[in-house]
């Protein structure tokens, strides 16, 4: 193992030891920001942190964005570096993502052979959705303006340094429903004399599924589940209310609106034809992430000039993802890079013994900045 590896492994491994759950990032915001200055690079603190390190006379500007937030997860892991905060584990390998762009700007510090502007975004709150939002709420696209955005997120099961992407869309989007049903309580012992919310919640439940197997395009890749169903009901009393709570994505706006509105007619269609009422809320917390052409075509030249297995045009990914938000605003690039196919580091993203590769550390870190050398490429002296 070189230095440059060992310091990115001490970096992952602390980060880890230390995981702070969505916008509770202070000891991770912190640490990011000294390690930056001590790099020399210019140092923006607000809800998440901002490097900006700049070379030659050129006036591009690029953004490289890692997220800093755990999750509510017990770690059973077993190495040496379990959290030490109880109930809460980097389980999606986000302090991996902060050691490879940490290791980049100090390969960018180091050797600034390029001609702009490099913007590097530790963003906040990716889990629930909101960090990207809050910095670009924040200002930060207006105080540090850039032409294009990218992003890594690692990929268990895939081999390790696999860089796959894909033009247009690369994750789906998620919406949070909530179906509130009001019947009428009784006698479970009579049941015709009331409403009983447990069977039209029941019969939603079922007739849900035909939005995708019958109401969307076969391949759509939308899905739609029923997470929670609660009600007042007790022993031997019927419940006059119930609660339908769950998820659903889309790979597009259009079947994400048609979603929503399926869901609207079909649960009201149930609750008319059992005498109750419904109220259904459709909240969508992360939008379609989108890949432009030209960052995703040099993802794509990078990742090939450097010797890597890669895949052009992965299927897409079915979780979602913040960095949305940023690839609305900006051109961008979001990328997968393989974690490894076996032990914790083939685990599932978000399982409590999954670990994010420290093989994978200099890999994307060098990634990183040979991609900024492509698109800042420097000025030739003569």
């Amino acid at each position: 193992m070189t230095g440059f590896h060992a310091r990115l492994t001490s970096v992952r491994q602390h980060l880890h030891q230390h995981p702070e759950l969505g916008l509770q990032e202070d000891r991770t915001r912190t640490y990011v920001a000294e390690y930056l200055k001590d790099l020399g690079l210019e140092v923006h603190e607000g809800v998440g942190v901002v490097g900006i390190l700049r070379a030659g006379p050129g006036n591009r500007a690029i953004g490289l964005r890692a997220d800093m937030d755990a999750l509510p997860i017990n770690e059973q892991s077993r190495h040496d570096y379990v959290s030490r905060n109880e109930g809460v584990m980097h389980a999606c390998g986000h302090d991996g993502h902060m050691a490879m762009l940490l290791g980049a700007a100090e390969l960018l510090a180091e050797d600034p052979s390029f001609d702009g502007t490099v913007v590097f975004l530790f963003q906040p709150d990716e889990e629930h959705g909101s960090g990207a939002k809050a910095m670009i709420a924040e200002g930060v696209l207006e105080r540090f303006p850039v032409e294009e955005v990218y992003a890594i997120h690692n990929l268990p099961g895939a081999p390790v340094g696999q860089v796959s992407t894909r033009k247009g869309l690369i994750c789906s989007s998620e919406s949070l429903f909530e179906i509130s049903i009001q019947g009428q309580g009784g006698h479970a012992s009579m049941p015709q004399v009331g409403v009983d919310a447990i069977t039209v919640g029941a019969e939603m439940v079922q007739a849900l599924q035909t939005i995708v197997s019958r109401k969307l395009a076969p391949g759509a890749g939308a899905v739609v589940s029923v997470t929670e169903f609660v009600t007042d009901g007790q022993r031997n009393v019927l419940p006059g209310q119930a609660v339908l709570k769950g998820d659903v994505r889309a790979r597009s706006p259009e079947d994400r609106v048609a979603i929503a509105g399926f869901m609207r007619q079909i649960a009201q269609g149930v609750a008319a034809a059992h005498d109750a009422t419904v109220e259904v809320d459709f909240n969508t917390g992360f939008v379609e992430t989108l890949n432009a052409e030209g960052p995703t075509e040099a993802v794509v030249r990078v990742a090939h000039a450097m010797g890597f297995e890669t895949l052009a045009d992965r299927p897409p990914m079915s979780f979602s993802e913040d960095f949305a938000q940023f690839s609305v605003a900006v051109p961008g690039c979001f990328l997968l890079l393989g974690n490894g196919e076996e032990g914790p580091n083939g685990q599932p993203l978000h399982s409590n013994d999954y670990d994010f590769n420290d093989a994978l550390l200099p890999i994307g870190a060098r990634f990183w900045a040979e991609l900024v050398r492509d698109r800042l490429p420097a000025t030739r002296k003569d």
